[in-house]
């Protein structure tokens, strides 16, 4: 079977992204505080950072792909640049059709228009039933908790309190979570749950 992690970089106060995402501000406003350690602190944080893009496939959701809704920019190649970090497939989960692009590196962004299940299905097939990571946004990762999809969480947390944005756990069943690690890095404390099944 498939084994499915998620690494969300969070604020204190449980968000993922600032408010008014856009094209400009990708990650909302303050949004880029949650991802410093990743980039000023590298070396403190090495094993979290090969871990982040260590899966077999990816799912994530359209805003965490480009800032736009409706129709496809066909210009719009994501984020990333030409090559991305993944270099496996990755499934955008959409409501408008869009043809797979592939990119340098090894990554394939596929658009799925069925939901998180056909996500999944797909991810479970282009893995072997490896390993499959929800790599955001905080939509895309609370509809695979209430799935029940998720078998490890690992949170990011900044010392940041955003106050409102796109938040971690909202409108979700109680979820069962087993403590497997923490650390703390200067500009992060790293937590590591098991998901467990509903009691």
């Amino acid at each position: 079977m498939a084994y499915v992690t998620s690494d969300p970089a969070v604020s204190a106060d449980g968000f993922v992204a600032g408010p008014g995402q856009s094209r400009q501000d990708p990650i909302g406003e303050g949004g880029e505080q949650l991802h410093r350690w990743m980039f000023d602190t590298p070396d403190e944080n090495t094993a979290e950072l090969a871990a982040i893009t260590a899966a077999d496939a990816f799912i994530m959701g359209r805003n965490m792909f480009g800032p736009g809704r409706g129709d496809w920019d066909p210009d719009w190649r994501g984020w990333w640049g030409e090559d991305p970090p993944y270099h496996k497939p990755v499934f955008v989960l959409t409501h408008h059709p869009r043809a797979d692009l592939v990119m340098q590196g090894g990554t394939t962004f596929s658009f799925v228009t069925g939901g998180l299940q056909e996500a999944f299905a797909r991810a479970r097939e282009a893995s072997g039933d490896g390993r499959i990571s929800v790599a955001g946004g905080a939509s895309t990762i609370n509809q695979a908790l209430a799935a029940g999809i998720l078998d490890e969480l690992r949170l990011h947390i900044a010392p940041v309190v955003l106050g409102r944005g796109e938040r971690l756990f909202d409108g979700i069943p109680p979820v069962r979570l087993e403590q497997l690690s923490g650390r703390s890095a200067s500009l992060v404390t790293h937590l590591t749950y098991r998901v467990l099944p509903p009691a």
